[in-house]
């Protein structure tokens, strides 16, 4: 199937990207592939949104019933010192990009489902339940466009009675907003060495709830933040949060830096001892979960960025690592990307080229108040790392709040997130309590209410380079991290008649990517199964 732009993903940067391609000209033919059963379904996000780029994008978004229906009405920022103390961080003394005035509480899946419809009423094609498993290429090595995952394929490779063939997807050009660690921009970074030059690109992992809550002990509008613990008992770095929606709900998450060193630190039961602390239980206890979910994020920043254009198309959104973490906020950035990106690509095609390299885009992008709001906070990221959250947030408020980002120096963050592990046995193991069955659950409850689910007789998606590292290398090392860092007890350490085996309990996947991520040696490959599988969240 022929058409002028392809692109893999409906997030927030690909269907800005369409809209904004079909209103410069209706006469743009646009297809959008998302291997979610339906758009949203494998989206999560906190979310505090600005509506930035949505403003630019349809400013009549209110009249169009846009699904924001909570503004902040306050921020709230604690440090956990213990299991039991807190301290309030007064709101002078908070970095600026921590203020949400003007902002909005929402369920990013339930914003881009709307965005699909506004899509769809511009004429652009939303192929749901399709997952893109291929970049296509041309002679001269441009991209061409993407192939799509076979459908009714057995684990043992052969067709089954409900085989269907994948389709090609050719385009003038090919946008790819996967989101993070998406699976087949990492692949083209790679071939078009993409990242020359850059740090590397670092990550964390966001673990998220919502829970139905007492209407007493809700305060709608309300955005809390803490830093601390439980997550520096282990020198770990990242962040909790808790947002109050509209209808007696909030969204209680955690989101811990992947450069952790210990290999004993789980992110799941940090998360489910997290809320415990009386800061979070105040306002969970006597309510009820509704719906879990897991996703990594990029957070390197502009350093990490890796150059966003090939010939034949454009990284966008989480795929180029647009999030801004000292606001941990991306969707406006991502969804400026898309725009840009529709307007380097419409002015391709009304001079009738195609397949070339946008080298527009990048000088589009950097004059752009996206970019410039990156690179004002540049330095919160490596700063966080270098000196912990306290004293990194006491960096980000004199660079950010004082010096507006102007300090004559960039900080560099130069190893990567997988190579930050220690040998088990030079670190102390972690206790983690068991879960109560009201406050704390386990992985496997957790996974049920994701409401994931993939076809049992296919072809793995969790794939390893070397079927041997997990018992040989990894074990005896690290004492395979991957049976903790996994947030859905897909990776399991199994002993049967004194001899051990590795299991990938595929089925349990929730697509957040952490183990393509974390993997010590890198020998786990995350790649698409078979489209409609995975999450499917009704509004995280």
């Amino acid at each position: 199937m022929e058409y002028d732009v392809v692109i893999v993903g409906a997030g927030p940067a690909g269907l800005a990207a369409a809209c904004r391609l079909r209103q410069i000209n209706e006469d743009i033919s646009v297809c959008v592939v998302e291997k979610g059963s339906e758009v949203g379904a494998h989206i999560l996000s906190g979310a505090v949104f600005e509506p930035t780029a949505l403003n630019e994008l349809f400013p009549d978004w209110k009249d169009r019933g846009a699904p924001l229906e909570t503004a902040v009405e306050g921020d709230d920022i604690y440090v956990l010192g213990s299991a039991e103390k807190a301290t309030r961080i007064p709101n002078m003394l908070v970095p600026s990009t921590m203020h949400n005035e003007g902002n909005y509480i929402i369920s990013l899946g339930n914003l881009c489902r709307w965005l699909a419809e506004q899509a769809e009423n511009l004429g652009v094609e939303i192929f749901p339940g399709f997952a893109a498993a291929e970049v296509l290429y041309n002679e001269d090595g441009s991209v061409k466009g993407i192939a799509t995952g076979d459908m009714g394929v057995g684990a043992n490779g052969e067709h089954k009675d409900a085989y269907m063939q994948g389709m090609e997807l050719h385009g003038k050009y090919t946008l790819f907003a996967e989101g993070c660690r998406g699976h087949l921009g990492k692949q083209l970074i790679a071939k078009y060495t993409l990242d020359a030059g850059r740090d590397p690109q670092h990550y964390g992992i966001g673990i998220k709830e919502i829970w139905k809550i007492d209407g007493a002990r809700h305060k709608q509008g309300l955005v809390v933040h803490t830093a601390g613990w439980p997550l520096k008992e282990s020198g770990t770095h990242g962040g909790g949060f808790l947002y109050h929606l509209e209808d007696d709900q909030v969204v209680v998450g955690l989101i811990t830096d992947l450069s952790y060193s210990n290999p004993h630190v789980s992110p799941f039961d940090e998360f489910q001892r997290y809320k415990h602390h009386p800061v979070i239980k105040q306002y969970l206890e006597g309510g009820q979960r509704v719906a879990y979910g897991a996703r990594a994020i990029t957070k390197g920043g502009l350093q990490s960025q890796p150059k966003m254009t090939f010939p034949g198309g454009l990284l966008i959104g989480d795929d180029a690592g647009t999030l801004n973490f000292a606001k941990i906020k991306g969707n406006h950035t991502a969804m400026k990307s898309g725009m840009l990106a529709a307007e380097s690509v419409a002015e391709a095609l009304a001079g009738e080229r195609a397949n070339d390299e946008l080298t527009d885009y990048s000088e589009r992008y950097k004059n752009s108040w996206a970019w410039k709001e990156l690179h004002m906070q540049r330095n919160f990221g490596p700063a966080q790392h270098k000196w912990g959250n306290i004293l990194g947030s006491a960096y980000a408020f004199i660079d950010i709040n004082l010096f507006k980002g102007k300090l004559p120096w960039t900080l560099n963050d130069g190893k990567a997130d997988h190579a930050q592990l220690r040998p088990a046995a030079d670190c102390a193991k972690i206790d983690y309590p068991k879960p109560d069955g009201v406050l704390s659950f386990d992985k496997l409850s957790s996974v049920f209410i994701s409401n994931t689910n993939h076809e049992e007789d296919q072809p793995c998606h969790l794939t390893l380079k070397d079927d041997d590292v997990p018992l040989n290398h990894n074990l005896p090392i690290y004492d395979e991290p991957a049976q903790r860092y996994c947030p859905a007890g897909v990776y399991e350490v199994i002993e049967e008649a004194g001899s051990k085996r590795f299991q990938i309990n595929a089925q349990n996947c929730v697509h957040c990517k952490t183990c393509d991520i974390k993997d010590p040696t890198q020998n786990i490959v995350w790649i698409a199964p078979e489209g409609g599988g995975g999450p499917n969240y009704p509004n995280m």
